[in-house]
């Protein structure tokens, strides 16, 4: 695998950690200090944002502009939308079957949107804020 496969694999894999991450902190903590319905609708919703706040947050602190940010966040909340659809449709009902094909869904749509910029994944991507640019610090 040369140096650029290697990046861009790497970048996908922080893309699937930084998900799982948001899923166990910032669910566990919306299970602990919110008072949910214990419904499919709200669990998949929860999940999505948990995973995608997590995501963008890690995405900012590597230095991604908003735009590549953006269309990842779109990557993971599209699918759920989708699963939504699914579910109010009577289409698919059941919470794990959902949940799977929104996890599937939200990995396939990462790797387009990373494909999409394929050089913002395979380079370096740490850019100077938005705020700083044009900032010569002596």
């Amino acid at each position: 695998m040369n140096r650029v496969t290697k990046r861009f694999v790497l970048h996908y894999v922080e893309m699937v950690v930084a998900m799982i991450v948001g899923m166990m902190v910032l669910g566990g903590l919306s299970q602990v200090l919110l008072d949910l319905p214990d419904e499919t609708s709200v669990d998949l919703v929860e999940m999505a944002i948990a995973m995608t706040v997590a995501m963008v947050a890690w995405m900012r602190f590597r230095g991604h502009t908003w735009g590549p940010t953006t269309e990842m966040a779109a990557a993971m909340l599209v699918p759920a939308a989708g699963a939504l659809v699914l579910l109010s449709g009577g289409i698919v009902t059941d919470s794990s079957t959902l949940m799977m094909i929104e996890h599937t869904a939200m990995f396939v749509a990462m790797f387009g949107a990373m494909l999409w910029r394929y050089e913002e994944y395979t380079g370096h991507h740490h850019q100077v804020p938005e705020e700083n640019a044009g900032v010569k610090i002596a």
